[in-house]
């Protein structure tokens, strides 16, 4: 795949400091590192962002995520290897994702089952997450950004 143009972060440098900036705030919002990882990869297959599968698979490695769980965040629903909890934030994922899919895009019985797994503060950076991994995605499937570049 050839990209469109070079990533617009790149052109436009002055854009990169404040996404940074939420990228740090969501760190420190005490969710864990494989969770969001996990997130950002679901998000991303549902959008189509071969950059940000890439990416988040490499990042989960890294956090010590098993092949056999990435392997199966696509069929999370049916798969035994996630925790209650992670299948809460997958599930606020999607349906944070897929807000055209229904009248209610993210019924009250998702919101209440993560915010029985997540406090407030890591409600907000999982929210953030999804919100900001769907930003990336638009800009990398819009612009074709070809997988493999380092974040």
């Amino acid at each position: 795949m050839q990209a469109r143009i070079e990533n617009p972060a790149e052109i436009l440098p002055e854009a990169l400091p404040p996404v940074l900036g939420l990228v740090k705030a969501i760190g420190r919002a005490g969710l864990p590192e494989t969770t969001l990882e996990l997130v950002g990869l679901r998000v991303s297959q549902i959008n189509g962002c071969t950059f940000c599968v890439d990416g988040h698979v490499r990042n989960a490695r890294k956090a010590g995520e098993s092949d056999e769980r990435l392997f199966a965040v696509s069929a999370w629903h049916d798969a035994p290897y996630f925790t209650d909890a992670e299948r809460a934030a997958l599930a606020l994922a999607e349906h944070s994702t897929r807000l055209s899919d229904r009248f209610d895009p993210v019924p009250d019985a998702i919101w209440d089952e993560a915010a029985r797994h997540f406090s407030e503060k890591e409600l907000a950076g999982l929210v953030l997450a999804i919100g900001l991994t769907n930003l990336f995605n638009r800009i990398n499937v819009t612009t074709k950004q070809p997988p493999g570049k380092t974040w």
